[in-house]
C-alpha cells in the first residue's frame, strides 16, 4: 500500500491539497486513512512525493509535519498558491 499512497501524492496537482480519507478513499478503502497517514510519515523522499499536500478531514494542517512541522506545511502550502488560514486550507476551493 505504501507505494501506491507515494504515487498518489504525484497526481496532485500544484495548488491542491487532498485528504487522507479521499487516498484511502482512492486506494480502495476508506477506513484507512489513519493508515495512510501513517504512511506519510515515513515519506523516504519529501521533495519527490509532496506530502505536505495532505490535511486532515476538517482541512487542517499536521502539527507533526515530518519535514519541519506545522509552519514549514503552511509554508509549502502557500508556495503553491494556497490560502492558509489559522493552520486551516478550504476544501471547497482547494480540495480534490
Amino acid at each position: 500500500m505504501k507505494d501506491q499512497v507515494y504515487n498518489f501524492l504525484l497526481t496532485i496537482p500544484k495548488g491542491k491539497v487532498v485528504t487522507y480519507g479521499k487516498i484511502a478513499e482512492a486506494l480502495g478503502d476508506k477506513k484507512l486513512a489513519r493508515v495512510v497517514g501513517n504512511v506519510l510519515h515515513r515519506n523516504p523522499d519529501e521533495k519527490k512525493y509532496p506530502c505536505y499536500k495532505v490535511v486532515n478531514a476538517k482541512g487542517e494542517l499536521s502539527k507533526n509535519f515530518a519535514f519541519g512541522g506545522i509552519e514549514e506545511q503552511k509554508n509549502r502550502l502557500e508556495k503553491d498558491g494556497i490560502v492558509v488560514k489559522n493552520y486551516k486550507v478550504d476544501l471547497e476551493e482547494y480540495g480534490i
